[in-house]
């Protein structure tokens, strides 16, 4: 199988899904990680690029989370200026 190098947005995807891991397990489970916390530890994360992460890239972030024993539980997006809101659990 030939190497396919990831895209920018499959990167990003990972980086907030490791970041997400992070703020878990650091906090315990269940986790409600909102986007402040989350630029605090991935600065280069923005409020757009999460969305759209989240948006066209879910999979990836599912799926990274899903290697460190974790799922994504609850998504929620209030829109501009209202915050996002990631509820992080042990994967069951």
């Amino acid at each position: 199988m030939a190497f396919k190098p990831k895209s920018a947005a499959e990167t990003k995807a990972k980086d907030l899904g490791l970041a997400l891991a992070r703020i878990a397990e650091g906090d315990g489970m269940p986790a409600s990680i909102g986007v402040d916390q989350l630029r605090r530890v991935s600065p280069r994360l923005t409020p757009l690029a999460i969305g759209q992460m989240v948006r066209k890239e879910r999979g990836i972030v599912e799926e990274t989370l899903a290697e460190r024993g974790l799922a994504l539980v609850d998504y929620a997006d209030q829109g501009p200026g209202r915050g996002m809101e990631f509820v992080i659990d042990a994967a069951g």
